[in-house]
């Protein structure tokens, strides 16, 4: 179906542009007012836009019911510093409890639970059982329109962060991903969680180019078998690779063996191996695989 946004509410784009962007981080940010007074609330309209200054933005969008603006947006053009607290499985419902729309004046921390650390550069104060902290300076404020829905961007430049030992790898150098169930927001009510459990790897391109699924032999780049997915991965080598006579496996072996009087079903087995070996990571032995039947 095609979805023409100019024809819906501002209600009903914002349904269907959550549920399809997705999912999306949440910036659980800390304000305060020009008196002082501490304001929390998550925004999931948030991410990296530069490492070099680095900077986040999230938007405190107008809310679409009756077009008013967020104390979050209120707080920042008094008072431009902010705490960007990343929120993790551990305090999900406590963040969500936080969204409440609490009159101006009522502290958040204390109404869903959260303790207040003092910051090391910014007068806002953090949230202490985030294991993510960003103290952060406001750069800018940008408005995108003036009617409900409509967001208001918060340019946000990263002086420092505080990140709990907990989640370090072993070398204390970097955050474990494995470490911290970060949790991200789709549509409606709809989250997930990110565990060991559905986190995979996907080699990246750095400064050799992939051969690309264009260059790929017909027989593999038409394959009925191979997913999308595995033409990716076969596509990212650099050069094309060659047979190796030192090449052996076993499965190899069989599948030659059995189906050589068929070469459609050979063909087929072939690649049905390859697949499996592709999922496992293997991918040079994929081609191995693969190339056995192309030169058969």
């Amino acid at each position: 179906m095609k979805i023409d946004l100019s024809t819906l509410s501002p209600a009903q784009k914002q349904a269907w542009l959550q549920h399809a962007v997705a999912p999306r981080p949440i910036a659980f940010a800390s304000t305060i007012d020009a008196a002082g007074n501490a304001n929390l609330s998550p925004f999931s309209f948030f991410n990296l836009f530069s490492s070099n200054p680095p900077v986040v933005i999230f938007s405190s969008a107008r809310r679409v019911r009756d077009n008013t603006t967020k104390h979050t947006l209120q707080n920042v053009i008094e008072v431009p510093e902010c705490v960007i607290n990343i929120c993790d499985y551990a305090m999900v419902q406590q963040t969500s409890l936080a969204s409440c729309e609490y009159p101006k004046g009522v502290d958040e921390f204390v109404k869903a639970g959260f303790t207040k650390e003092a910051a090391t550069m910014v007068r806002v104060p953090m949230v202490k059982e985030a294991k993510i902290k960003m103290e952060c300076k406001v750069l800018e404020t940008k408005s995108l329109g003036e009617n409900g829905g409509a967001g208001q961007l918060i340019i946000a430049e990263v002086l420092c962060m505080h990140v709990d030992d907990s989640i370090l790898n072993s070398e204390g150098t970097m955050i474990d991903q494995r470490k911290i169930e970060l949790v991200a927001r789709l549509g409606g009510d709809w989250y997930c969680k990110v565990n060991p459990d559905n986190l995979f790897t996907v080699p990246k391109p750095n400064t050799q180019l992939g051969i690309g699924i264009d260059a790929l032999p017909a027989g593999i780049r038409n394959s009925k078998t191979l997913t999308g997915n595995d033409l990716g991965m076969l596509a990212n080598v650099h050069e094309m690779p060659v047979v190796d006579p030192a090449f052996e496996d076993a499965q190899l072996k069989n599948i030659v063996q059995y189906f050589s009087v068929n070469p459609e079903e050979m063909e087929q087995e072939l690649h049905r191996y390859a697949a499996k070996l592709i999922a496992a990571n293997q991918v040079t032995a994929a081609w191995q695989v693969l190339l056995a039947g192309e030169t058969a």
